[in-house]
């Protein structure tokens, strides 16, 4: 089903797509109707789509996407889904944090273990994901103390340590094939981020850069910092590159994604904290990175494997 259920010329349109447990949905899909009936975002229409049987498709008139968003959040969590204003359609531009989006894993730590600092990075990072930090003091505190290091332990963390979360490649590469840009942009280190991004399929990357001295780290920085601004300023840039008609969809986890997310036509929270998840309006809380596709309406003979 691509048909919706109301004349495409509505002013007002919010469409939800969702994956959730199917032994529960048709029942929580009652339950969540009862009880946005006669409120401003009341289900006008829900099928599943002809193409999976697993996505579900909601659409409601008006734009309180809020609303609707809990709605889905306390009838029928957990899910994956994204709310539009429009209709789906594959976006031009995929441009996506790295830690613990594409990697299941957040490189400075693991950097860090290299140097039985660990524990001590990590506290810092959860912080500054959490959005209770300021992300470049942050960032500039945990590489000091990684003064010292030998530049071949970033290269030992990367063989042993960091590996893709499962479809990530997947939908990297199906977007690309779609005739999508791809773009890795990380508040993490191009050390990491240009290995990770040649598996994955990224044409462009946007990170930090270590300072390295005589095969060993400074615990300084070269350049300047790819902080939250700078992830929504590749996002605009990109973007302004592709026309006015074009579409975007970023993916992130933590605080320095928000405007990233915010600023794209699918914003997606993949396992986020709470606040880039709540500044999002999609999200991946139970399925792995190629529920993306499914959301899309790619059929699964057309995913790149």
């Amino acid at each position: 089903m691509s048909a919706t259920g109301f004349d495409t010329g509505d002013a007002n349109l919010l469409i939800a797509r969702l994956i959730a447990d199917p032994a529960t949905l048709e029942s929580r899909l009652d339950a969540m109707t009862a009880a946005l009936a006669g409120t401003s975002v009341s289900v006008a229409h829900a099928a599943m789509l002809d193409f999976c049987g697993e996505v579900l498709q909601i659409e409601t008139p008006g734009d309180d996407l809020e609303t609707l968003r809990e709605a889905i959040d306390t009838h029928i969590a957990p899910s994956d889904a994204i709310i539009a204003r429009d209709f789906f359609r594959v976006p031009e531009l995929f441009i996506s944090d790295m830690d613990s989006t594409m990697i299941g894993q957040e490189c400075i730590d693991e950097l860090a273990d290299f140097a039985d600092l660990k524990a001590q990075v990590a506290d810092i990072t959860e912080r500054a994901m959490q959005g209770e930090l300021d992300f470049e003091s942050a960032l500039r505190e945990r590489v000091a103390l990684l003064e010292g290091l030998d530049e071949d332990a970033i290269y030992q963390c990367l063989d042993d340590r960091i590996r893709p979360n499962e479809g990530a490649r997947i939908l990297v590469e199906t977007l690309r094939a779609k005739s999508c840009r791809t773009v890795l942009v990380t508040g993490g280190f191009h050390h990491f981020a240009d290995v990770i991004a040649t598996q994955l399929g990224f044409d462009r990357v946007v990170g930090n850069r270590l300072e390295v001295v005589g095969g060993k780290l400074t615990g300084g920085l070269v350049g300047g910092i790819t902080d939250s601004s700078v992830k929504k300023s590749v996002l605009l840039e990109e973007m302004g590159k592709l026309g006015e008609e074009a579409q975007s969809m970023a993916a992130g986890d933590g605080a320095n994604d928000i405007p990233m997310l915010e600023a794209s036509t699918y914003g997606i929270a993949y396992r986020a904290k709470p606040k880039a998840r709540a500044a999002a309006n999609g999200w991946v809380d139970r399925g792995d990175l190629t529920t993306l596709l499914k959301l899309l309406e790619i059929r699964e003979e057309e995913w790149v494997a």
